[in-house]
């Protein structure tokens, strides 16, 4: 899908499947910049499968992006465009525009310091910014578990009034290593923030799909992302006894006679995860693994103790729903066309999904009518103004820029 002329601000995709990292950056690159159609290149975003070397596919991208190109992103278990959807292939955006300008920083260190590493990536973005307004992009290493304080972190940071979105790096599950990229560098355990300051408000919008069907329970015993317990029992049996009834009626599995570890329990777990009650909505979280010894559940992130939640439920029609959902209120908050848009969808939803996910972004890139590049996450971020948290599972979360 080619940018509108005349525009302030265009956006263009590209993808490619090259097994070579260089070629693949290489291809997807060009491709995007032939249909970008534009004399320079302010902002480029890469999603780049895990099999690739991250630092081959960067290389392949700069050597066709301008010197003073803003180039970020990170790894990715899936990636996708309104051209595809590919396991593996490389995902890139370019971006051209008199609107908005693209600042970056990166900092490393983040799991064992999330505060210390936020702090320095925002004391590295420019204070000289003038443009009435301020939004962000925020990438990070998922297998660093800190979402939440991530969140919290950027938050208190750039202040209440800057809102973002983003998505933790994934690796198809291998749970090995997820880097970011910055300009040139590509760094584990990090956290890149892009700042985009313009004259008009880039879009932010987060949906679920998910609802409750079960009784509030409380986290009573928990070691980080392992609750051992929920109102005093093993957090696994609650887990059973509330998905045993709904599970049977819905899919016809025996919770009950599903293996610890085996891809099946994967994918109950991804239909039938947790949610915490913000009032009008729930945030989702998901309980990656049991603990068959102990009767624990670990999470994607951690969950502190007193934390009520609920077991929650979403099939396949309603995750393709909430995914076109969110597409369909970026659609309704922005004033006039939108130029493009950044996805950060859940790898969760490729278990679910298996062979329908295209059916999401063909149901994000229909209701958008504008350029989509997108990765499957291990979580995603979407802090909008007056919320108190912003890390999300199992959700779509989108960033549109106004034409």
């Amino acid at each position: 899908m080619s940018p509108q002329s005349g525009a302030s601000t265009a956006v263009a995709t590209g993808t490619s499947v090259a097994t070579a990292g260089t070629r693949a950056g290489r291809e997807a690159t060009s491709a995007a910049r032939d249909r970008l159609d534009a004399d320079r290149v302010d902002f480029c975003q890469v999603f780049a499968s895990s099999g690739f070397d991250p630092e081959a596919v960067l290389a392949g991208v700069n050597a066709l992006v301008d010197d003073e190109t803003a180039v970020v992103g990170c790894t990715a278990g899936g990636t996708f465009t309104e051209e595809r959807t590919m396991d593996a292939g490389v995902a890139v955006t370019l971006v051209t525009s008199d609107s908005f300008r693209f600042d970056t920083a990166l900092a490393a260190g983040l799991s064992e310091n999330t505060r210390g590493a936020v702090r320095d990536a925002v004391r590295a973005l420019p204070d000289d910014i003038e443009e009435p307004y301020q939004s962000a992009i925020v990438l990070h290493d998922g297998l660093s578990g800190v979402g939440e304080q991530l969140s919290l972190s950027v938050q208190r940071r750039l202040g209440p009034y800057v809102e973002f979105a983003g998505g933790a790096a994934s690796d198809g599950l291998r749970m090995e290593s997820t880097p970011v990229f910055c300009d040139e560098s590509v760094v584990d355990d990090a956290v890149v923030i892009v700042l985009v300051s313009g004259e008009k408000r880039p879009i932010i919008t987060v949906n679920h799909g998910h609802s409750p069907i079960s009784e509030p329970w409380e986290v009573t015993e928990v070691s980080g992302n392992v609750v051992h317990e929920l109102d005093g029992e093993p957090a696994f049996a609650v887990w059973k006894d509330a998905v045993r009834d709904h599970a049977v009626e819905t899919t016809g599995v025996a919770v009950d006679d599903v293996p610890v570890g085996s891809t099946a329990l994967r994918k109950l777990m991804v239909e039938y995860l947790f949610g915490i009650d913000q009032g009008e909505t729930y945030k989702i979280r998901w309980p990656r693994t049991a603990i068959e010894e102990t009767g624990a559940l670990q999470f994607a992130v951690d969950i502190p103790e007193g934390t009520v939640l609920r077991v929650m439920h979403g099939n396949k029609a309603d995750q393709i729903a909430s995914a076109e959902q969110a597409a369909a209120d970026a659609v309704s908050l922005c004033d006039g066309p939108i130029a493009g848009a950044f996805v950060y969808d859940c790898a969760c939803r490729q278990i679910l999904f298996d062979d329908a996910f295209s059916a999401t972004v063909d149901g994000i890139t229909s209701t958008l009518s504008a350029p989509v590049a997108g990765f499957e996450t291990y979580g995603e971020l979407c802090m909008q103004a007056g919320q108190l948290s912003g890390f999300h599972n199992t959700t779509t979360v989108l960033f549109a820029l106004p034409e």
